[in-house]
């Protein structure tokens, strides 16, 4: 009967161990959004300054987070280069 109790203790740690090794779902470093252009006036255009509708940001204080963070272009292209049609430009 001791036997059992110590065997279950050894199973429960092997276990554990399982659920310790196996991998976490990749997190997602980046948000999606859509370029819609320069921020512009009725006559002038600042092209210095682009215009980003980032998806999930509604309001002023949200964007805070990402004020003078870099974008990536992310596109498909016809041909595999490297093994991926995707191709990046920031």
């Amino acid at each position: 009967m001791a036997k059992e109790i110590g065997e279950g203790k050894t199973a429960a740690a092997q276990a554990r161990k399982q659920t310790m090794s196996k991998r976490k779902a990749p997190t997602r470093l980046y948000s999606r959004g859509v370029i819609l252009g320069y921020k512009r006036s009725k006559s002038n255009c600042y092209c210095t300054t682009t215009l980003v509708k980032i998806e999930g940001v509604r309001t002023k204080e949200d964007t805070s987070f990402y004020v003078g963070k870099r974008i990536a272009y992310v596109y498909k292209g016809k041909k595999e280069i490297r093994g991926s049609k995707y191709r990046v430009m920031w």
